[in-house]
């Protein structure tokens, strides 16, 4: 069991340390903000072809972890790696089609209403900037607060898991690619090449990730994968964020449910995790 648990304690080590620069990255920007403001301004408009600025590095960052979730990689989560056909494993004893489209259009429906919260709620900063009150450094700078914050809710708490999408944990999420387009949704409100880049990119992942959850949802339950299933796991991500379990998770429970490698039955960890 321990030897397990070490072998599958990697990937939220590796989170863990994307976490943690992900932070640093973000300290480095404030100080930027603080220091060097007119940097930012020169960046955000014509001049980022002109000359190269520790912005640069910023934005080469950030692109290159969105380019990580178009590319086949195997140091992203099964959260990510779940919409790929090459993880994918049908259960033994087959699973209900008509369970899976029950499970398909309630997430739909509460996918669509975190999009309309978020789209509401960053307006707001929109109409704040439009409006003079902050300018488009200060939605930069918000957009890395959404850069640390997407780590915050794989690792330690994730309101749209507990508060509207219900789902049991990062690997059985539905809108998990949806990250990138929330963090850079404030760069619609900034016209230039460093912001629309970002925010083209994150729309590019997004609707990547729905064509393939539109084409193969049943890639995405864990009552039709079994690679999703909690006996399978080797990511462990839920070290400190416990696994949810909701109404819309006990439709998953009511499949067939193997005994994994350890002689651990699925509803055994179901009952751990609640406790």
């Amino acid at each position: 069991m321990a030897k397990s648990s070490d072998r599958s304690s990697k990937m939220f080590i590796i989170y863990f340390l994307r976490f943690i620069a992900r932070g640093l990255i973000l300290l480095s920007a404030v100080y930027l903000y603080v220091f060097h403001r007119s940097m930012f301004i020169s960046v955000l408009t014509n001049e980022f072809f002109h000359r190269f600025t520790p912005l640069h590095v910023i934005w080469f960052t950030l692109m290159l972890g969105m380019i990580a979730h178009l590319l086949p990689n195997t140091k992203i989560t099964m959260s990510g790696l779940k919409c790929q056909p090459v993880t994918y494993r049908e259960p033994e004893d087959g699973y209900d089609k008509l369970s899976l489209l029950e499970y398909v259009q309630a997430m739909n429906i509460r996918a669509w209403r975190v999009l309309l919260i978020w789209l509401c709620f960053n307006a707001v900063f929109g109409i704040l900037c439009l409006s003079g009150i902050i300018s488009n450094v200060e939605l930069v700078m918000l957009s890395l607060c959404y850069y640390v914050c997407d780590l915050i809710c794989m690792l330690f708490f994730c309101p749209f898991q507990k508060y509207m999408m219900g789902n049991r944990c990062c690997v059985n999420c539905r809108i998990f690619d949806w990250g990138h387009m929330m963090m850079y949704t404030p760069m619609i409100f900034i016209p230039g090449f460093f912001s629309w880049s970002l925010l083209f990119t994150a729309l590019f992942v997004m609707i990547r990730w729905e064509l393939v959850y539109a084409r193969h949802p049943e890639r995405f339950w864990r009552g039709s994968n079994d690679s999703i299933r909690c006996e399978n796991c080797s990511d462990r991500m839920c070290r400190i964020k416990k696994p949810l379990v909701s109404e819309i998770d006990k439709i998953a429970s009511s499949m067939p449910r193997p005994v994994d490698k350890l002689g651990i039955s699925a509803e055994e960890l179901d009952k751990e995790f609640e406790e």
